[in-house]
């Protein structure tokens, strides 16, 4: 049985993993070039197609815009060799990422330390009681902590110890 020589958008879809709206979102966007038609008015696309969505798809999952991929693609398209500047890219998306990582991780600390405070007044409630939680972020939770550490009171993880 002969292969075909292209795919309709349906059967590149299925092969790529992609809606066939994306295929025609990408096609908009120059990511992958624009298919001939069949006399029907059916896009039809090369098999290498589906290699080239993957990428597309592989590129976004590790931060690359789909401008940004518009952009190399043509250019390579074009027969130039933009190595370097995917290169570039990369590490800058790279250096954002630690960034979001360390954002993140004091975030976490300082999560930490409200929960603690949280405790704290949770324990020094009359149950039913208000213990003015979401009051206690305008004034800047984790300073119970900070008064009562000084005191000699132990972290709850302290105290499991």
């Amino acid at each position: 049985m002969k292969e075909k020589a292209y795919l309709h958008s349906g059967e590149l879809a299925r092969l790529a993993g992609v809606s066939t709206d994306t295929l025609r979102h990408y096609e908009r966007k120059g990511l992958v070039p624009r298919p001939p038609r069949s006399s029907n008015g059916y896009r039809q696309y090369s098999p290498e197609m589906a290699e080239r969505v993957m990428l597309v798809q592989r590129a976004l999952a590790v931060g690359f815009s789909l401008d940004e991929l518009a952009r190399i693609l043509q250019e390579r398209d074009k027969g130039k060799a933009p190595c370097r500047e995917v290169r570039a890219l990369a590490q800058a998306k790279l250096t954002e990422l630690e960034s979001r990582i360390a954002e993140l991780e004091a975030l976490r600390v300082q999560l930490r330390l409200i929960l603690e405070d949280w405790d704290l007044r949770l324990v020094q409630t009359e149950p039913g009681g208000r213990a003015n939680l979401l009051s206690s972020l305008a004034v800047g939770a984790g300073s119970a902590i900070v008064a009562s550490r000084r005191n000699g009171a132990k972290s709850k993880r302290e105290r499991l110890r």
